[in-house]
C-alpha cells in the first residue's frame, strides 16, 4: 500500500474527528474545561388571592414555544390544589382546583430555563398562522379606522414596513383619528387608561381587517449579569408575513427577538382565569446564577434530543461512567509510550506495561507509586534468583511470584497504616499480575544480556510510566477526552503516520555523534607515507 493511501486514510480520519468535535462544541454546546459555568434563570409566577368561597379553580398560562430558550425543569407549588397541566394547539396551561379555600392563598409555578443554543431558521415554526374574524366598527370610529389604515398602506412596502408603520402612527404623536381609536379601543377596563396590552389588541384587530394574521404574545425580559428580583409581563406583537412570523414591539415599532426575552405564552387566552368573582394577583420574579456547564448541556440534549443521550455515554449507569473515563485514558498513555520508544527510544518492559503501571499511579500517586514499584520489584527480583536455584518450570515460579507480590503488598499495608502512611493502604490496587510479570521479565533480562541493561529497562519502565501518569492525570484532559472521545480519533491518525517511521531516534543520535562528526572515519594514509614492505613469500 502507497504512502500517498496511507496520507489521505490519515487526512480523512483527522477531518472527521474536527467536524465532530466542532458539532459538539458549536453546535450542542459541550464545554471545553471542566469548571465552565453556563448562565441559569428560575422563573417563578406567584398567584396571590382571597377566596370568597371554599370552591375554586384557577387557570394560569405555562411557558410552550420558547424560541432561543429551553424549559428544563418545572415545579408547581400549591397545597391543598389538584394539579391538571394540558397542553393545547397554541399553548400549555395548568388548572388548580379546591373545595376547601380558606384564607390567603398563594400558588406557585417555578421553571428553570437555560438558552437553547440552536439557531432556528425563522421564528416559530410549529405556530400555524390564524386569521381573527375583523372586528365590527361602529361609526365614526370605523371610518377613521379605514383612512388610518389606508395612510399606513400607502408608506408601506409589505407586511412588515405595514405592521411597524401602523405601531408609529399609533404611538408616536397619534393624529385626531388615530386617538380618538386608542380612546374608545385602546383603555384598559379597569384603570380606564391607555395600556400596552389594550393598544396591542387592538393592533391585532386593524391588521385583521387588512387579513394579516397576527396576535398578542406574553414575554418576560431575563435579567443578564447576575440582577434578579421581581419582573413585569410584557406585551408583544406577532405578525406574519406570509412566509414567517415576525415579532414587533408594540411600543417602539422595533423588529426581531430580543436575546433576553422569554416568549412566555403565545395562546390567546388570557394569562391568569378564575371561575369565582376573586380578584388575584399575578406576579412574577426572576432570578439569575450559574450551573455546571456539562450538566446543563446534558439536561438541554435530553429536553431536545433524547435520542442522542440514549446512544452517547452519558446514557450509561455512573458506575460504567466512571470506568469509562479511565479506559479512555488509556490511548494517551500509548499514544505516550510510541513517541518515547519509537522516537525517543526509551527501552521498556513490553508495549503496554508502562501505561498499566501509570494506571495504578493514579490510585497511589506518583512518589508512593514509584516507590512501592521499586520496592516490590526489587524484593521479587531477589526472590527470583532463589527460586532460580530450586529449577522451577515458567508456570510454578509465576504462580509464587504472584503470591510473594501479595505478601508484599499486604505488608506493606499493614505497615504503612501503623506509621499513619494512609497512601500505602491503595497498594492493593495495584495490577498482582503485572507486577509479576514484570518481575519475571526483568530477571530473564538480568540472566540474557546482563545488569545493566535490564536495569535500564526497569529505569525505563519507571519513566515512561511517570510521565504517562502525569499526562492522565490531567483533570482537564479526563475531562476532554471523555466528552469529545473524538479526540482519540487524532491520535488515531497520528499513529498510522508515525508507523511508517523507521528513521533514527533521539538516543541514536547520542548515540553515534561521532559518526555525525565525522562520517568517514577510515582515511587512506598521506602519498608521502613510507609504503610497507610486503611480507615474504612462502
Amino acid at each position: 500500500m502507497s504512502k500517498r493511501h496511507l496520507y489521505y486514510l490519515a487526512f480523512a480520519i483527522f477531518a472527521l474527528a474536527t467536524a465532530a468535535i466542532v458539532y459538539k462544541w458549536q453546535v450542542l454546546k459541550f464545554p471545553l474545561q471542566p469548571d465552565q459555568t453556563v448562565q441559569v434563570w428560575t422563573v417563578q409566577a406567584h398567584v396571590e388571592y382571597q377566596p370568597k368561597r371554599r370552591a375554586n379553580a384557577l387557570t394560569l398560562q405555562l411557558p410552550y414555544l420558547t424560541p432561543g430558550w429551553i424549559v428544563l425543569d418545572e415545579r408547581f407549588v400549591a397545597r391543598g390544589y389538584s394539579k391538571i397541566p394540558e397542553r393545547e394547539a397554541q399553548g400549555r396551561e395548568v388548572q388548580w382546583a379546591t373545595r376547601n379555600a380558606v384564607g390567603e392563598q398563594d400558588l406557585y409555578y417555578r421553571a428553570t430555563v437555560v438558552r437553547s443554543q440552536l439557531k432556528q431558521d425563522t421564528l416559530l415554526p410549529e405556530l400555524e398562522p390564524e386569521l381573527l374574524t375583523p372586528p365590527v366598527l361602529e361609526e365614526p370610529y370605523a371610518a377613521a379606522a379605514q383612512a388610518l389604515l389606508d395612510e399606513v398602506r400607502d408608506r408601506s412596502s409589505g407586511v412588515p414596513t405595514f405592521a411597524r408603520e401602523l405601531i408609529r402612527r399609533l404611538n408616536e404623536n397619534p393624529d385626531e383619528g388615530a386617538q380618538l381609536l386608542l380612546d374608545r379601543y385602546a383603555r384598559d377596563s379597569n384603570t380606564g387608561n391607555v395600556s400596552d396590552e389594550a393598544r396591542t389588541r387592538f393592533l391585532v384587530d386593524l391588521l385583521a381587517i387588512r387579513n394579516i394574521p397576527a396576535r398578542l404574545v406574553h414575554a418576560l425580559s431575563l435579567p443578564q449579569g447576575g440582577v434578579e428580583g421581581t419582573a413585569k409581563i410584557e406585551t408583544w406583537l406577532l405578525v406574519h408575513t406570509g412566509a414567517e412570523w415576525l415579532i414587533l414591539d408594540p411600543r417602539t415599532a422595533a423588529e426581531g427577538l430580543p436575546k433576553d426575552l422569554l416568549l412566555w405564552n403565545v395562546s390567546p387566552e388570557p394569562l391568569l382565569a378564575v371561575d369565582s368573582d376573586a380578584t388575584p394577583a399575578l406576579m412574577y420574579t426572576v432570578s439569575y446564577n450559574l450551573a455546571d456547564a456539562m450538566a446543563m448541556a446534558q439536561r438541554r440534549l435530553e429536553v431536545q434530543d433524547a435520542d442522542y443521550i440514549r446512544w452517547s455515554l452519558l446514557s450509561l449507569p455512573l458506575q460504567a461512567q466512571e470506568v469509562y473515563k479511565v479506559l479512555l485514558l488509556v490511548p494517551i498513555g500509548a499514544f505516550m509510550m510510541l513517541l518515547l520508544r519509537n522516537l525517543v527510544g526509551v527501552k521498556t518492559y513490553g508495549t503496554f506495561m508502562p501505561v498499566l503501571v501509570a494506571l495504578a499511579f493514579r490510585e497511589t500517586a506518583l512518589v508512593a507509586g514509584v516507590t512501592l514499584f521499586v520496592l516490590v520489584v526489587s524484593s521479587g527480583l531477589l526472590v527470583r534468583f532463589y527460586l532460580e536455584r530450586l529449577r522451577l518450570l515458567l508456570v510454578p515460579r509465576l504462580t509464587a511470584i504472584l503470591i510473594l507480590v501479595v505478601l508484599l503488598m499486604v505488608m506493606i499495608s499493614v505497615i504503612a497504616n501503623r506509621l499513619g502512611i494512609e497512601v500505602g493502604l491503595s497498594v492493593a490496587l495495584f495490577p498482582m499480575v503485572i507486577m509479576a510479570m514484570t518481575i519475571e521479565r526483568m530477571s530473564v533480562a538480568w540472566d540474557e544480556r546482563g545488569a545493566g541493561t535490564a536495569i535500564k529497562e526497569g529505569v525505563g519502565t519507571v519513566v515512561v510510566a511517570a510521565l504517562a501518569y502525569l499526562v492522565m492525570s490531567w483533570d482537564r484532559l479526563e475531562h476532554l477526552i471523555y466528552v469529545y472521545p473524538e479526540f482519540l480519533l487524532y491520535l488515531f491518525a497520528a499513529a498510522l503516520l508515525l508507523g511508517r517511521y523507521s528513521g533514527y531516534r533521539l538516543t541514536e543520535l547520542v548515540r553515534f555523534r561521532a559518526l555525525a562528526r565525522d562520517p568517514d572515519p577510515i582515511t587512506p594514509p598521506p602519498a608521502d607515507a613510507p609504503a610497507v614492505a610486503e611480507a615474504p613469500k612462502a
